[in-house]
């Protein structure tokens, strides 16, 4: 039986959904051009502040669109409590075939006022990986036993900055801000990250491969359940996928660029990088170069999700903090297109989750993002991103909003007649007298006229 899906589901951003622009897998592109990246519909436009007296608030739960040029420095507002955690993430989209540089990133912190930093953390194309694509950061305030910065209720500053080399193209990147937050605990739990977790590359999954396309962006990305999924990927482009992984479970993810005719080196061609659920990167495999051969490129092993993880000291490990959709990023490089030609090229995913899943570790509150639900099991196995569910809930409200209307005017209708004809009825009673009729034989006259008027469909009777 399927699911019903929770009426928060069906809102209007469903609808604003429903008018999103979307990539067509395949889809060319040309330099300069925007990146096809599907923004979340109901991203509010914001502008970032020069200075924290003039930072305006991000909401938590909420998406914001803004942009930022080289060297730009903008910096929002957060109104903490002291028993949340806060987390603030950007993903910055430069234009496609523009130049970028091992040097241009993208860096959040989020500071007290003070002027201390709570977390920072960035993100950077790399020596290996210098072409145009999405890249995306986090930075966090954790409420944690006997820390000392970062735990008084009051406002915080996200503060988001790019650098650029100087050969780098000065267009501004276009910006995804999301402010999302985790609940405290009920009771206090382990405050130790775990040393020792199977690290052993999974038997390869089983079965046929299925196709399954990737989206463009973290609001479109494609669910995927443990298998092998194909797909085909342009030159220049980047797919997103989306893995339910649930607390206690291990996620092992691995790609293969098919092989193709032509001759040529491209290095760095061939990049797959994961995030977390706040949209915090956690690893990105080698970036393999490509010479017309089949490649694979694989996700170091990492530790099964725990709450305790975020207590660790490795980048990335700790950052398997909590549940829920874990996003796959996989990326080719458009100088592929020079020297094998502009198609498309096959690609093979092989995910495999790990583990049973266990129960959470005692939120406070709703854990909102930071859970798998049975809703989102289903949406990974029929391969439904955010994009899809929230057009099919869309549709789904409109149909009944559609029907409902339909019954009702029917009855409505019906009510109407009946009450015409039942007044018309009594009209008829009340105007005849006691010698109407008199003097006259069947068949003659107004005598064998219908006594009941025949009405057209006017105006609804008083009342109605």
């Amino acid at each position: 039986m399927k699911r019903q899906r929770s009426r928060g589901r069906v809102a209007l951003a469903g609808a604003a959904a429903m008018c999103a622009m979307v990539a067509l897998p395949g889809q060319a592109w040309a330099a300069g051009e925007p990146n096809p990246y599907v923004f979340q519909p109901e991203a509010k436009q914001i502008t970032g502040a020069t200075t924290t007296s003039d930072a305006k608030p991000l909401d938590t739960g909420s998406t914001y669109r803004d942009s930022i040029g080289p060297g730009g420095k903008l910096i929002y507002r957060l109104d903490l409590d002291a028993k949340t955690n806060a987390y603030v993430s950007a993903v910055a989209v430069p234009k496609l075939g523009t130049k970028v540089a091992f040097g241009d990133k993208i860096e959040v912190s989020l500071q007290n006022r003070q002027g201390n930093d709570c977390s920072s953390n960035d993100a950077r194309f790399g020596t290996s990986g210098e072409y145009p694509r999405p890249l995306a950061a986090y930075a966090y305030r954790l409420i944690e036993k006997g820390a000392y910065s970062c735990q008084e209720e009051g406002p915080y500053f996200v503060v988001i900055e790019r650098t650029s080399e100087a050969g780098s193209t000065p267009d501004p990147w276009d910006l995804e801000i999301r402010h999302v937050s985790e609940p405290g605990l009920k009771e206090a739990g382990p405050t130790q990250a775990p040393s020792v977790w199977p690290s052993a590359s999974p038997v390869p999954v089983g079965g046929a491969p299925r196709v399954r396309e990737g989206g463009t962006s973290f609001y479109d990305a494609k669910g995927l359940a443990q298998g092998e999924w194909t797909a085909k990927i342009e030159p220049g482009a980047s797919l997103f996928y989306r893995v339910p992984v649930d607390w206690g479970q291990q996620l092992y993810a691995s790609a293969d660029l098919g092989s193709s005719d032509g001759e040529g080196f491209v290095s760095g061609a061939f990049a797959v990088s994961l995030y977390n659920p706040a949209r915090g990167l956690v690893d990105s495999s080698d970036s393999v170069s490509y010479d017309g051969k089949q490649k694979t490129t694989a996700l170091d092993p990492l530790p099964p999700v725990a709450y305790e993880n975020r207590f660790g000291f490795s980048t990335g490990d700790k950052d398997m903090r909590f549940a829920g959709w874990y996003y796959l990023r996989v990326s080719l490089h458009p100088e592929v297109a020079e020297k094998f030609g502009a198609k498309p090229y096959g690609l093979t995913l092989r995910v495999n989750v790990k583990g049973q899943a266990r129960s959470g570790p005692g939120y406070a509150g709703p854990a909102g993002d930071f859970t798998v639900t049975p809703e989102k099991l289903d949406d990974a196995s029929n391969g439904q991103s955010g994009a899809d569910v929230a057009r099919s809930d869309t549709m789904q409200l409109v149909a009944a909003a559609g029907i409902g209307a339909g019954t009702v005017l029917v009855l409505g209708l019906g009510v109407w007649t009946l009450l015409a004809r039942r007044r018309a009825d009594q009209g008829a009673g009340q105007s005849r007298g006691p010698d109407q009729g008199q003097g006259q034989l069947p068949g003659q006259g107004p005598a064998d006229a219908p006594t009941r008027p025949t009405h057209q469909y006017g105006p609804p009777p008083s009342g109605w």
